[in-house]
């Protein structure tokens, strides 16, 4: 038997806490590219850290080398970059928990609060709830009510991340499945992996011009002010709602990107991007 050595059994030791940072870096190529990494692996450098306001956001950790999305946190809220972005292309891997919901957004417009007690009590639909909320203001991050917790809701255009197989939500349409732009336009296939898996994502946006990439396959190609856009705002919002109006006049052009808390636990990894202009 081959005796081993004190250095290779310490380099043995040593590979299992680096092995995240695989995931979560930049080749030479890459940064010629002009491609910056938006996770370290290790930290919130980078992002708007909930955890750090007040008071302090329970909605995000880091576990494995993954910003985790964590299940029924008292301030649920999405995790913002710290800075914005016009044109761009943003590349991810995901995975969901079984029968779990997230989602990625960009071109975000607007930010809504929404806290039991200053809810509208005559909103019939969720889409009521959240017009209500920004047409008053009623609600604020930093002034919650002791006890209460709070859903923030975020006007943007989401690249959907969901479990096919077992959410509900899914079995309701194409335009509900993973890669889709989230109640407006259905992917050209079903490409996510199951529950549990890692799949590889990437976003492209140019002007209006936008398209969702899911395993190596191109699944959106369309225009943010398309007619299928429209047409699918409209089968949500009433045409005097304000997240309509946002979404179909975009007046933010340059964001942040945000990963979504949808009460599910969600990981994302190798997260990165390149400014188009």
């Amino acid at each position: 038997m081959r005796a081993v050595t004190l250095a290779g059994a310490l380099a043995a030791l040593v590979v299992p806490s680096h092995a995240a940072d695989i995931h979560n870096s930049l080749s030479p190529e890459e940064r010629g590219a002009g491609w910056q990494l938006l996770f370290d692996g290790k930290s919130m450098t980078g992002w708007d850290d909930p955890a750090r306001k007040s008071p302090p956001g329970d909605s995000w950790t880091i576990e494995d080398g993954c910003i985790k999305a964590l299940r029924n946190p008292r301030i649920r809220e999405d995790l913002f970059t710290a800075a914005g972005y016009g044109d761009f292309e943003l590349a991810f891997d995901w995975k969901i928990s079984p029968g779990g919901n997230s989602g990625v957004k960009y071109r975000v417009q607007d930010r809504a609060v929404l806290e039991k007690s200053t809810l509208n009590p005559a909103a019939k639909r969720f889409e009521d709830t959240v017009d209500y909320e920004l047409i008053h203001r009623l609600a604020s991050r930093d002034r919650i009510p002791p006890g209460a917790s709070i859903e923030e809701y975020v006007v943007a255009f989401e690249y959907q991340v969901i479990d096919d197989r077992a959410h509900p939500d899914a079995g309701s349409g194409g335009k509900h499945i993973s890669g889709s732009i989230y109640s407006m336009v259905a992917p050209a296939k079903a490409a996510a992996r199951p529950a549990g898996e890692f799949n590889q994502s990437r976003i492209v946006l140019r002007g209006n011009h936008v398209e969702h990439w899911l395993n190596g396959e191109k699944v959106v190609d369309t225009q943010l002010d398309s007619e299928e856009i429209v047409n699918g705002l409209v089968e949500r919002w009433t045409a005097d709602s304000p997240v309509y109006r946002l979404l179909t006049r975009q007046p933010r052009k340059k964001t942040p990107i945000a990963l979504q808390n949808h009460n599910d636990e969600a990981w994302f990894r190798a997260i990165k991007i390149r400014p188009l202009r």
